[in-house]
């Protein structure tokens, strides 16, 4: 459920002005003043920019002061937050002018433990290891001439495939990050739910239609990863090794890796918490995101974000001297695909993604870089930073999505523009997470209908079934009742129940499918024989109005 780090999709706001209205505002503030200084001819405060497209609304006093009446309100409200929705604990740093202002835990890691949050404690990031992913590369490009984000991925993974040979043979480190390759939301996903390792997935990921290329922003976690892998390929090393090896250590995030066993045996670490009902959550799951490390894999404190946050801010220097490009890394926050707006309303304020983060703006005018992240199964994180303010703040919960890094956050940034917030944001965000813990299916609050036939024999579905993309499907018999089984050695089993005929019923699991999920699966009857299945859960992507994919169709082997 990484496609929680795509929140801001038209869900901040943002300001985007027409270019006559921008130039209009530019060149009155010109008028008034110089460089850096405010302006109020107009009656509208505004701190005139080196270029008009730099001009911001003034903050409703000097910066400090309202960085350190925001900080000083924090406390309060993340302990209010938290009570509200039930969301057991959460971690937040703040950095300001390079420095780290504010770092605290509150709340509980782990339920069952009642054991604190402090400032130690490491939590699974999620999507939010997609901004730390793009420095890396931005990091590995600084280091190697020859290494370039136009370069095609199958220059460094030659034997990686997509679904039309010239998006395979075109598609470059650039449109993995920006999720332009037209792999669709969700697309692999699934295959890391039944428990595949990366080099099964990206070695399917052949068989997934793909939307058009460079024309649709498609969120995808494992499109993401092939750009990240394509880098350490070009190495010669593992992702984890390149993380390390380019940005932990050298900003000396020493509680950060990419590898799930390194996070389970941190003695301090968040446990994840499903969300079971209204501000109700329980510990119930473990999500090991190995597979898509560069797109979800992390796990870390809110300290190391802090440390990262500030070597961006500081247009890519550490202790006054270069570390990352500064021109190699200001491409990574610009922008690259458009994620959000309304083409028949002129009032839709459009978004953008650059490389592994999103790029808008805050009502004030000043560029803001954010991501969010999040795991269905308990983990809920959001980082953003306004370069213009040198500020930046990082939230970190361990319940499923629910909105409080998004409201922390949000609280934050209207504190240091305003003085006051625009928005009621923890009534406001809650309720944009709420279907994030919905289940998944199609017969989720179903019941078989009062004159189902019945279902054949439990031979005659018992086989083997095969799909070119999910591998074997097998299903077995046991005293009447039927199992399935799917991923590596059948690792990943589901009971088969009775529903309607040759229609049958199943639990799927898994980070797309929350508890309270219920799917059919379809078996085919050709000449009294059962001949092929469609697992319809399988057989298409979780984003909205995604059509079925064909992907979890299997054809009868044996």
């Amino acid at each position: 459920m990484n496609s929680m780090s795509s929140t801001n999709k038209g869900l901040v706001r943002v300001v985007a002005v027409s270019t006559m209205a921008a130039l209009t505002l530019g060149f009155t503030a010109c008028t008034a003043g110089t460089a850096g200084e405010p302006s109020s001819s107009s009656g509208l405060a505004v701190t005139v920019g080196e270029a008009p497209n730099q001009d911001v609304v003034d903050l409703y006093t000097d910066r400090d002061t309202a960085v350190a009446a925001a900080v000083a309100a924090l406390p309060q409200f993340i302990e209010k937050a938290l009570k509200q929705t039930g969301v057991p604990g959460a971690a937040v740093a703040v950095v300001s002018n390079g420095k780290v202002v504010f770092e605290e835990g509150r709340g509980v890691r782990d339920v069952k433990t009642k054991e604190p949050v402090d400032v130690n404690t490491v939590f699974q990031i999620a999507s939010l290891s997609k901004p730390l992913s793009s420095s890396i590369v931005a990091k590995a490009i600084t280091e190697d001439a020859d290494l370039s984000w136009e370069d095609p991925v199958v220059k460094y993974l030659p034997d990686f495939a997509l679904n039309d040979p010239y998006v395979t043979k075109h598609g470059k480190i650039a449109d993995f990050f920006s999720h332009r390759t037209g792999i669709p939301t969700g697309g692999g996903d699934d295959l890391e739910d039944l428990g595949f390792d990366v080099d099964y997935i990206m070695a399917h990921m052949n068989q997934i239609p793909l939307a058009s290329f460079r024309d649709t922003y498609q969120y995808s976690n494992f499109g993401l990863t092939v750009g990240g892998e394509a880098v350490a390929a070009s190495r010669g090393q593992t992702w984890a090794q390149t993380a390390h090896e380019l940005l932990f250590e050298p900003l000396g995030m020493t509680s950060t890796t990419t590898i799930h066993d390194e996070y389970l045996a941190a003695d301090d670490r968040a446990a994840m918490h499903a969300r079971t009902g209204v501000g109700q959550y329980e510990q119930l799951f473990d999500r090991d995101a190995d597979a898509e490390a560069p797109a979800g894999g992390v796990a870390s404190t809110a300290g190391d974000i802090a440390k990262w946050m500030n070597m961006v801010l500081a247009n890519g220097e550490v202790d006054g001297a270069e570390f990352i490009d500064p021109l190699v890394l200001a491409k990574t926050y610009s922008a690259h695909s458009i994620t959000g707006g309304d083409a028949t309303n002129l009032t839709s304020r459009t978004s953008h993604y650059g490389f592994g983060t999103n790029v808008s703006a805050t009502v004030t005018g000043r560029v803001n870089i954010s991501h969010s992240g999040a795991f269905g199964w308990g983990s809920a994180t959001n980082a953003t930073m306004i370069p213009d303010l040198n500020l930046g703040i990082v939230v970190l919960t361990n319940g499923a999505p629910s909105g409080v890094p998004e409201a922390i956050v949000s609280e934050f940034v209207d504190l240091v523009q305003f003085g006051e917030e625009t928005r009621p944001w923890l009534d406001v965000w809650p309720g944009v997470f709420a279907h994030f813990s919905d289940p998944a299916g199609d017969l989720v609050g179903k019941e078989p209908p009062t004159d189902a036939s019945a279902a054949g024999p439990a031979g005659d579905y018992v086989g083997t079934y095969t799909s070119p993309y999910f591998g074997k499907f097998v299903v077995t018999e046991k005293n009447g009742a039927l199992t399935g089984a799917l991923g590596p050695e059948g690792g990943y089993t589901f009971k088969i129940d009775p529903w309607n005929g040759d229609t049958l019923s199943f639990v799927p699991t898994g980070e797309n499918a929350l508890p309270g999920s219920l799917s059919s699966a379809v078996f085919v009857r050709k000449d009294g024989q059962i001949t092929g299945v469609t697992l319809t859960y399988f057989n298409k992507f979780p984003a909205p109005g995604q059509e079925p994919n064909g992907l979890g169709v299997f054809t009868r082997a044996g």
